[in-house]
C-alpha cells in the first residue's frame, strides 16, 4: 500500500511501482518489504526491559519508602526524585528520545512538589490521574469524531500525514484500536481515583505500578493484534514499521 491522493479503487485498477513508507516498494497492491525478523517485539521497540522497568520505578520507590519508613513523606519524595534524576541520566546515556528523558523527570518532579506542598502523600499520584483523564477524554472524543489518535500518530510516523483517513480499511482499524486506549485510561481512573479519594496511599501506589507499564504493554500488544487483523496481509508491511516507530517513541504514562 502506498497512501496517495488516489482512492484505493484506482490503485487496484492501475498497478504501478512506487516507493512506500518505511522503505517499502509498492507494485499494484503488493508490498515488498526489506527482510526483517519475523514477529514484533514491543519490548525491543520500547528500548528493552530496562526501558519498560524504569518507567515505573520512581513511583514504586516512593510507595516502598513510604511504607517501610513509617509514612515519612519527605524521605519518600527525596528517594523518588533521586531515582527519577538517576533514570534521566541513564536515559541520556542510552540516547533515548529527549522528550522521554525530560517528560519522565518533570513528571516525577511535579508530583513531588505537589505532594510536598499539600503534605498529603496521595497527592504524589494526583498529576497522573489528571493525565489519564486528559488522555482518555482525548482518545474518546477523537474516536467519536472519526479521527482516532492511533491513526494520527501512525500516520505522522509513517510520513502519510492524514491521507490514511481516506482509506476505510485503515480508518476502521485505527478506530478499533482507539477504543482499546479509551478502555485503558478509563480502567486506570476507575481503579485509582477511589483509592486516591480514600487516602489509600499504599494501595494506590501498587495500583499505579501494576497499571503502568504492564498494562501498557498488554494494550500495545492488543493494539498490534487489532490493527493487523483489520488490514489485508499484503498491506501490513509498511504499517507494521510505522506502529513500531510509535511504540518506540511513546511509553506508558
Amino acid at each position: 500500500m502506498s497512501l496517495s491522493e488516489e482512492s484505493p479503487a484506482s490503485d487496484a485498477a492501475q498497478p504501478s511501482t512506487t516507493s512506500g513508507p518505511a522503505g517499502s516498494s509498492v507494485q499494484g497492491n503488493q508490498v515488498a518489504t526489506a527482510p526483517s525478523e519475523e514477529g514484533f517485539s514491543l519490548i525491543r521497540a520500547f528500548g528493552g526491559w530496562g526501558g519498560l522497568l524504569d518507567a515505573g520505578l520512581p513511583g514504586l520507590a516512593f510507595v516502598v519508602t513510604y511504607t517501610a519508613f513509617g509514612h515519612n513523606l519527605r524521605l519518600s519524595l527525596v528517594v523518588a526524585l533521586t531515582l527519577g534524576g538517576l533514570i534521566a541520566v541513564i536515559r541520556l546515556v542510552r540516547r533515548d528520545p529527549l522528550q522521554n528523558v525530560v517528560g519522565g523527570f518533570v513528571g516525577v518532579a511535579i508530583a513531588a512538589l505537589l505532594s510536598n506542598a499539600t503534605g498529603k502523600a496521595e497527592d504524589f499520584y494526583l498529576p497522573g490521574l489528571f493525565i489519564n483523564a486528559a488522555y482518555g477524554t482525548a482518545y474518546l472524543v477523537a474516536n467519536l469524531l472519526r479521527w482516532p489518535l492511533i491513526g494520527v500518530l501512525v500516520g505522522l510516523a509513517a510520513g502519510w500525514g492524514m491521507l490514511w483517513r481516506r482509506d476505510p480499511v485503515l480508518l476502521r482499524a485505527f478506530q478499533r484500536a482507539g477504543w482499546l486506549w479509551v478502555g485503558f485510561f478509563a480502567a486506570k481512573l476507575v481503579v485509582q481515583l477511589p483509592l486516591y479519594l480514600a487516602g489509600e496511599v499504599v494501595a494506590l501506589g501498587v495500583a499505579r505500578v501494576a497499571m503502568g507499564w504492564p498494562l501498557w504493554l498488554l494494550v500495545m500488544g492488543l493494539t498490534y493484534v487489532v490493527v493487523k487483523g483489520s488490514v489485508p496481509p499484503e498491506r501490513w508491511g509498511e504499517l507494521r514499521a510505522a506502529v513500531e516507530q510509535v511504540a518506540r517513541a511513546r511509553g506508558p504514562s
